[in-house]
Parts: C-alpha cells; structure tokens; sequence
C-alpha cells in the first residue's frame, strides 16, 4: 500500500512540530510528509528576536531550535524558500513557488496542516517602506534592523522611534535602549500595554519614563518623513513630529489566514482559522491548522480570540501530529497568560481585563495591592503591584495583571492555573504556595490580593 502523504505548509513552531510529532508515530513507509516554507529559516523562535537585537542573545543561530537539514533527516521533505500561493481543497493539492526560480507546480496530500503563522500589522502611512523603517517579526526582520543600526553613525546622539506599545514595542525599546538611542514610543492608546488595564499600564508607563524612555500616549502616527537621501528622518502624529534615526514597528500582528480564506476555510470574528479541538479546520476532516493563523477558545470568557505566542503553537503542533499520527490530542483553550519585560521591570497578565468582563456581560469587582516580590526585610526586596478581577456574587477568578520587579512576573501563572481549574479567589487564598524569604512574604503578593478581592466580593452584596 502507498504511503499517504502529509502536507505542512509553514516551517516554524506549529508546522513542523506537526510533522516532528506525525513522523515519530509513523515512518516514512506510512507517511510521506511534504513541508514548505517560504523564509530561510525554520524551527526559530520569534519571540526571542527582540532580545537578539538587543545583544542579550549573542548569536543569531541561538533563537533555531532545529535546521532544515536536522528536520531533512527525519525523513521530512522540507522545500525551503518556497511558498504555497494556493489551496485546491476539491482536488486535495497545494500549488507551490519556489522564490529562488519562480518555478510554480501542484504537489497532492492525504492530510494537509495550515500553519501559516501571523503578519505584522503594517499601516498604509507614506513612508512605511522607507529605508529605516523597520518590523520584527521575522529572523530577516532582525537582521535586517541590526545592519540598519550598524550602519549610523555611532559618533553621535542616535534616535529610535518606536511605534507602538505593546509587547513588541515595550521590548524593542529596551533593546534601542541598549544600543545606546534615545529612545521615543509612540502609543495611541490610553497607557502602553493595552493588554493590562489602564490603571496597571499607567505603572509600565511610570517605569518606562524612569528608565528614560520617553512614551507619548494618545499618537496616532500620520505618516513616516524622509530626509534628502531617501532614509526616515522624523514620524508624524496629528500634533507633532518626533526626529528618528531608525523607527521599529510594534504595533502587532493579525493572523496569516488568506490562503485558507481563499480556499473556502471558515474563519473567525479576529481572523483567524476556527478549528474543532483536534484543530481540524471547521467541516474538513483532513484539514488542520495552528499556531498564530488561528483563533483558539478563551477558557474564561467563552469566545474565541487570536493570541499569538509560540507556547500555543508548539501546542497545536503536538496535537495534530498524534492526530495525523494515528494517535489522539486535543486543545481545550487557554487564559490568556502573557508575560514580558522592558529592562528590570516585568509585566505579567492572564484572564480578563474589565472591558473583556464588560464585553462578555460579566459583573465583577477588583482589588489591588502592593507588595514586594520578596520578604520586605531580605536584600533586594523591590515592589510589586498585583490586580485582581473575580466575578460579582460568585468569586469566580476571571483576570490577575501584575507589574513589578524581578521575580514578579511568573507569580502569574498561580492565577493561570487557578483561571483554568475556574477556582474561586476564596479557595485561591488556602493555596499551599511555596515561602522562604529571599523568594516571598509570609503572604505571597498573588495570595493577598485573593484576600483582598474575597473582601470585595463580599461587600459588593447583590
């Protein structure tokens, strides 16, 4: 009997954990696998470019967790530089380019896993494409910034103008920061990182200013301004204009959903491809897709959503390679857990914010409180914020967002696990959590912030 074949388009976290996981429960006599990939780099970590530019990661090749040909000699038929331009679902085959020859063919599949990832959101400005002007979502993309950066001058005052405030944008301002520019975000939003409240990013933007990164709320970026030789010199908003050597964009990414949109695959509210919990792809049986082209359940607000991270797509990977495998895997959903820092500060959330309560008809009440992320008597104790949200009556957790120092931000995923076992803030406080001064309080920052809450849920009466 002929071996099926299996069809991974995309070579980073969610296709090729696919086919790595595919192969290991079946061999090349059963399964052919069949991947493209349309950059020059496979199995690489985007989440750790901004680190890389910022010279904290040394070398390039540290951000590649496996080569093409390491994946080659797993039996893997892996087609770099090549792009699939289209989906024939009816007729179960992929049309390819190669993008060194322009060469174009159909290859067929048995099986077909969509893992196109996600784009950087890229805005219709004049001068977006001018020389200077820079996105980091790809390891081209930080190469491609740094000889940007090799190229200035460094004799003299050098400026980055970062567009955008999120985790992107926070995180590639530290690393201008370090490449010695001074250093200007540009937030159109109310406070930067729009994934935490209001009130919690005014603190991300307390830190930043005291780190001397100058962040402007409330921007919205006009357009790109070029100077005599072509290169961006200056970045308009309606109010002003701000001079820049180089700008970074950090304004997010949208999922990289066309191909399947094109090819008739049901899509989401933010764009993404909906799949059932095996991540096939909505009414197709041999179709699958994941990692940062799909939407996934949120576990808390019962809806889906787009979250780009490559822990989900490292996830998505091994559950449809059981399935494609023989064997069998599900995803259930997430909370909404995301962590970052921008030079000693760290930023943590999971759940919902209030607006996401509010968009979902939740009642809910908060509570907030300081704490220090250690004992306050042992050496380098340092403050730390924590936010709570808990459903009105109830005491369901629905959100935890915390801002602190070193050592802050992995308490969050006290509160991911308590979101995702949908615990109460009152059976959160008899948590048996870990103590030893030089690593919390006798009350941990997250425990004390469920007592707090516990209190507001009871006074908040009916």
């Amino acid at each position: 009997m002929a071996a099926e074949r299996l069809v991974v388009i995309g070579g980073d976290a969610a296709g090729l954990s696919a086919a790595s996981q595919a192969r290991r429960l079946k061999g090349p006599d059963e399964l052919e696998i069949v991947a493209f990939e349309r950059s020059r780099w496979t199995s690489y970590s985007a989440c750790g470019i901004p680190y890389w530019v910022s010279g904290d990661v040394k070398h390039r090749d540290d951000l590649i967790a496996r080569t093409p040909e390491e994946h080659r000699a797993r039996d893997i038929d892996l087609r770099m530089r090549t792009e699939v331009t289209e989906i024939d679902v009816a007729g179960q085959r992929v049309r390819a380019v190669d993008r060194e020859s322009g060469d174009a063919y159909w290859t067929g599949f048995d099986k077909l896993v969509i893992a196109t990832g996600a784009r950087p959101v890229r805005p219709a400005l004049p001068g977006i494409d001018a020389p200077g002007v820079h996105g980091v979502q790809t390891l081209g993309d930080g190469q491609a910034l740094l000889d940007s950066l090799d190229a200035l001058d460094p004799g003299r005052k050098r400026r980055a103008v970062v567009v955008g405030a999120g985790y992107i944008g926070v995180e590639m301002a530290e690393a201008m920061l370090k490449h010695g520019f001074e250093v200007t975000v540009l937030n159109r939003g109310e406070q930067p990182m729009a994934t935490l409240d209001p009130d919690m990013g005014e603190l991300v933007h307390e830190a930043m200013d005291g780190l001397g990164i100058t962040t402007v709320n409330g921007a919205a970026v006009t357009a790109i301004l070029t100077g005599p030789d072509g290169r961006v010199s200056e970045v308009a908003t309606e109010g002003r204009t701000y001079p820049a050597d180089v700008v970074v964009l950090g304004i997010g990414v949208e999922p990289e959903a066309g191909l399947a949109r094109a090819a008739g695959l049901a899509v989401g509210p933010h764009g993404g491809i909906l799949t059932d919990l095996a991540m096939r792809a909505v009414g197709h049986e041999n179709i699958w897709a994941g990692g940062d082209c799909v939407e996934v359940l949120d576990l808390v607000a019962g809806r889906t959503r787009h979250i780009a991270l490559g822990t989900h797509a490292n996830k998505h990977g091994q559950v449809i390679g059981s399935n494609v495998g023989g064997g069998y895997g599900t995803f259930p959903g997430v909370v909404g857990t995301a962590v970052s820092k921008v030079c000693d500060l760290e930023i943590a959330r999971t759940g919902l914010r209030e607006k996401d309560a509010r968009a979902v008809g939740l009642r809910y009440v908060t509570a907030t409180i300081e704490s220090t992320q250690r004992a306050g008597y042992y050496p380098g104790a340092k403050p730390m914020t924590v936010k709570m949200i808990a459903e009105h009556r109830t005491g369901r957790l629905l959100g935890v967002q915390i801002v602190g120092r070193e050592g802050s931000a992995k308490r969050v995923d006290v509160a991911a696990v308590a979101l995702t076992a949908g615990m109460t803030v009152e059976q959160m406080t008899a948590l048996d959590l870990g103590y030893a001064p030089p690593f919390s309080p006798v009350w941990d920052p997250v425990l004390v912030a469920a007592r707090k809450t516990v209190a507001a849920v009871r006074g908040a009466g009916s």
